[in-house]
């Protein structure tokens, strides 16, 4: 292999770990509801994502308002900081225009 080759392949892997490690995930904003917000809400994820439309959510997200919206939707839930962009993820793909629906 020429080192050019090598520097490609290298730079290739590189890209490929940085892309899946640096994204949220929609499976995990699932079981982070299931787990941590289902029982303080009262109601399943299905309703929980259904409280806004697609462009409301990313409204919510880009104006840094999620967690407060999350509380305010499930004023008992103990909501943290980090979940954001999992839990974002989770409500954008299951929000009431998507036409998804999750199984929690």
């Amino acid at each position: 292999m020429t080192k050019f080759s090598k520097l490609a392949l290298a730079a290739l892997f590189a890209f490929a770990v940085m892309g899946t490690t640096a994204s949220a995930d929609v499976a995990k904003g699932q079981k982070l509801y299931s787990k941590k917000l289902k029982g303080a809400c009262g109601f399943s994820g299905a309703k929980f994502a259904a409280k806004h439309t697609q462009d409301q959510w990313e409204e919510i997200k880009n104006a840094g308002k999620f967690a407060d919206e999350v509380k305010k939707i499930c004023p008992k839930a103990k909501f943290k900081d980090k979940w954001t962009n999992d839990m974002y993820d989770f409500a954008y793909e299951y929000a009431s225009d998507s036409g998804n629906v999750p199984s929690c």
